[in-house]
């Protein structure tokens, strides 16, 4: 028997101050990963930083991410979407990790994530580094290929970083040779900076991956740019997946690899709230490096992206119900 969804209301502000207790997404009522069978939506933290090749620290994020959405009320002003109303949601806290072994980690995580599909739970992901999203996606999408839009300054499709097939750079080159993402359902915006040579992202190309880069973001425009990701995707299942380096470095300093010339948070938020309705079956925000944050400008920021995927999960769970 299903458990109403009263009993997954986040604290009330108005009895137990935000700053009071133990950090939790928005406040969220904490559930170990045995009980996720009784819920819709479960916020996961991974701290997994392994794959980074710049700047560590990104293993800090998930408790940081959590620390800076306190002050979040539970109502989208601008969707009116209230997702701890329409959908079961808790916090399944983080994911084990192997603080020395990347394929140790890799293992546990996908189990994890296996344990989390195998309960019909769509997760919302707090990273970690984006090497993290392959092994998310090694659960979630094991019955077959999904469609991703990627918010990001760099394709993360290189075929190795320094010899290592898998790194922060790599995991979308080896979910499309995993048969976990279909390339022709994938779109990535906000692609820009330098590159390693003139084809660093001719594979992504070749395979068929929309590439939307900043140039062509400012060129289209915000609502052309939603449109595009919702063709690209259709009505099948579909994967969100946010670096927060996608954003301009002046709204995230606290990050491993800053690119400058992003688009803002406005823009995310926008275009966030523009794909409701699509078939979301997880969503990860990754990449914050709270080491390198400033007033805590990146966490926060990646909070209130983290609620407005929450958003989208919660519909999309209560519209396959």
């Amino acid at each position: 028997m299903e458990r109403p969804i009263s009993d997954f209301a986040p604290a009330d502000a108005n009895r137990t101050p935000r700053f009071a207790d133990v950090a939790t997404f928005m406040r969220s009522k904490a559930l170990p990963l045995e009980h996720a069978g009784d819920i819709n939506v479960g916020i996961v933290g991974v701290p997994f930083d392994l794959g980074t090749v710049y700047r560590v620290g990104s293993r800090h994020g998930p408790a940081s991410i959590r620390e800076q959405s306190r002050p979040i009320k539970p109502v989208n002003f601008h969707t009116k979407v209230a997702p701890f109303e329409i959908a079961r949601i808790a916090d399944l806290g983080d994911t084990p990790v192997h603080p020395l072994s990347t394929d140790a980690s890799l293992e546990i995580i996908t189990d994890w994530f296996n344990q989390i599909r195998d309960c019909s739970v769509r997760p919302l992901v707090l990273g970690g580094d984006h090497t993290l999203s392959l092994p998310v996606l090694r659960g979630l999408a094991r019955d077959g290929a999904v469609g991703m839009i990627q918010f990001d300054a760099h394709s993360d499709t290189s075929d190795e970083t320094r010899g290592m097939k898998i790194s922060h750079g790599t995991p979308f080159r080896r979910a499309v040779e995993e048969g976990l993402i279909d390339p022709k359902r994938v779109i990535q915006i906000g692609l820009r900076g330098t590159a390693y040579s003139s084809d660093d992202n001719e594979w992504a190309r070749e395979v068929g991956i929309t590439m939307v880069t900043m140039d062509d973001f400012e060129a289209k425009g915000r609502d052309a740019v939603i449109a595009e990701a919702r063709a690209v995707v259709g009505d099948l299942p579909t994967y969100i997946t946010f670096d927060i380096d996608g954003l301009d470095h002046s709204h995230c300093p606290g990050t491993g690899v800053p690119e400058p010339a992003g688009f803002s948070m406005r823009d995310a938020l926008v275009i966030l709230r523009g794909l409701q309705g699509i078939d979301v079956i997880g969503a990860d925000v990754v990449e914050v490096c709270p080491p390198l944050d400033v007033g805590d400008m990146t966490a926060r920021n990646a909070a209130y992206l983290g609620f407005e995927l929450l958003c989208l999960l919660a519909v999309a769970s209560r519209n396959r119900s």
